[in-house]
């Protein structure tokens, strides 16, 4: 055997090597997406768990979320402000959730829920107002996806559907 066809050979195996190497890479940058959009979903239902994990444990911040959701002109401005309090941190979830939908580590299914769900709780007075007066604590590409939302027909929160079941 001569020199010539011993480094054809090395070539040969030095490029069946890198292929090898490539399709490796590729495997575990897949996975890798996988986990990261996995953890990112995770922490979306954190998020969310977060901020209104408070209003199953206390009736009153419950009451206050409930009633400023319909009505903000029958809270104290005491609780107006918790209101206000609890919708940044309820926005600033959603806003996180979209951003991570933008940049393609949310699931489309669990980003329809989410989107379904936002556009009930925007379109729902106490929201909406707060909305009206503080949209630049939020990313401009946020302020737009939320300004061209499609109000609900039939505007479901916590605040309207126990009435809808009396109906």
């Amino acid at each position: 055997m001569n020199w010539e066809a011993v480094a054809a050979i090395a070539q040969l195996v030095s490029s069946v090597a890198v292929v090898l190497s490539v399709l490796y890479l590729g495997i575990q940058v897949h996975r890798s997406t996988r986990v990261a959009m996995l953890a990112t979903q995770d922490a979306a239902a954190t998020a969310m768990r977060d901020v209104t994990k408070p209003f199953m444990e206390n009736a009153e911040l419950e009451r206050i979320w409930r009633v400023g959701l319909e009505d903000l002109s029958a809270l104290s401005v005491e609780d107006r402000a918790r209101f206000f309090h609890a919708t940044y941190q309820f926005l600033k979830a959603f806003e996180t959730i979209h951003f991570h939908y933008v940049y393609g580590l949310m699931d489309r299914q669990l980003w329809e829920g989410w989107h379904g769900l936002l556009r009930h709780y925007v379109a729902a007075p106490g929201i909406a107002h707060y909305w009206k007066l503080r949209p630049e604590v939020f990313s401009e590409r946020f302020r737009k996806f939320v300004n061209g939302l499609e109000p609900p027909t039939e505007q479901r929160t916590v605040g309207t559907l126990f009435e809808q079941e009396q109906k």
